[in-house]
């Protein structure tokens, strides 16, 4: 590893513990503040997820989808384009999800391949749509994306609540799925399940396709710059497109794994928020796909922990929202560490250029 690598890796790293301190930090504050039995909010926080097999097998279930949103949101920022479609991606994969695990008979096995494949046609399909609007007419996928999420969410409601219902649920829930098309757990006295398996194995492949093909090179150029991008000849609007297409399709196959080894029936009356929350573990994992698993088990860690203080404290497990928002604050912060990370440069410079110099006098 050259030395400009290794000073981004450190002061990378330096930052991530910085946001993760300061999160911590303001956490103890929150839970000072407001908490009359603030030793117990602690406890369940930070120890209360890994009191049971069970609770620590909620944190690899939480990490689950954040992974499939967090590689969607990697693509399309490696892009350059800001598209926010990952939510509405993942919404629309549980709708083709659903479809085919309520209406088509398959193999087991097949069966879920099949459904899985058509919540990644869906995401793709949604996806498409902000990033044509960009290339045609120049409209902001930001806008666009935000727009789209909402009408792709109450979409989804309105086909399971007029074509897919089950008839004597007394609130929103769909006809079973069919046995066939569910995903497998793979360990016993827990909920996880074989989309997990397929994540990491996604991980894998987003960075194979980012940093050892052609396609992620130009993708990673058009990103950095792309009017050199496109004086170097690369086709620059082709390009955004296809990142926003596959990352659509990843945050898809992550609506419809989780609704295939979680539940039996699709029961969402809002969106579960896993697209913005990848944002959060995208950034965590510094836009690097092999760090993603464990951003996303970081984050599924502080969820599970909110959840039990919610449960055994006066303290609400909103303050996830807050830690969220100040680590992305701190990480997303360029100012930060950046005199630290630029004396880190001049003197490798000075040390390499002495380096060269004792070479020549010899």
């Amino acid at each position: 590893m050259d030395s400009n690598k290794r000073i981004h890796l450190i002061v990378d790293m330096a930052k991530l513990m910085i946001a993760i301190l300061v999160s911590c930090g303001l956490v103890t504050a929150i839970v000072l503040g407001t908490s009359s039995e603030p030793m117990n909010a602690f406890f369940s926080f930070f120890i209360g997820p890994f009191t049971s097999f069970r609770r620590i097998g909620n944190i690899v279930e939480a990490a689950s989808p954040l992974m499939f949103t967090a590689l969607a949101v990697i693509l399309i920022f490696g892009a350059g384009q800001f598209s926010m479609i990952a939510e509405g991606a993942f919404f629309i994969g549980t709708l083709g999800a659903m479809m085919v695990a309520t209406s088509v008979p398959l193999p087991t096995g097949i069966h879920s391949a099949v459904a899985l494949l058509a919540a990644a046609a869906m995401g793709a399909a949604v996806a498409l749509i902000p990033a044509l609007l960009k290339m045609k007419w120049q409209v902001s996928e930001v806008v666009t994306s935000l727009m789209l999420n909402y009408i792709v969410q109450f979409f989804a409601i309105y086909m399971v609540s007029y074509y897919f219902r089950e008839i004597s649920s007394s609130s929103l829930a769909s006809i079973a799925f069919l046995d066939t098309s569910l995903l497998p757990v793979i360990i016993g006295g827990t909920r996880i399940h074989a989309g997990i398996i397929l994540g990491v194995v996604l991980c894998l492949l987003i960075y194979f396709l980012l940093f050892r093909t052609t396609f992620g090179m130009k993708l990673r150029i058009v990103g950095n710059n792309p009017k050199f991008a496109n004086y170097s000849g690369i086709k620059v609007t082709g390009i955004m497109v296809a990142s926003q297409v596959i990352a659509g399709a990843l945050a898809g196959i992550g609506g419809g794994a989780e609704l295939l080894g979680m539940y039996t029936r699709f029961k969402w009356t809002s969106s579960p928020g896993y697209g913005w929350t990848g944002i959060a573990v995208a950034l965590l994992a510094r836009n690097n796909p092999l760090l993603v698993p464990l951003a996303a088990l970081f984050m599924g860690y502080l969820n599970v922990g909110a959840n039990i203080m919610a449960r055994n404290s006066d303290v609400s497990s909103e303050v996830v929202k807050i830690i969220q928002g100040v680590m992305i604050l701190m990480i997303a912060a360029e100012a930060l560490l950046k005199k630290w990370k630029q004396r880190m440069i001049v003197e490798a410079a000075k040390a390499e250029t002495g380096m060269k110099g004792d070479v020549v006098n010899d």
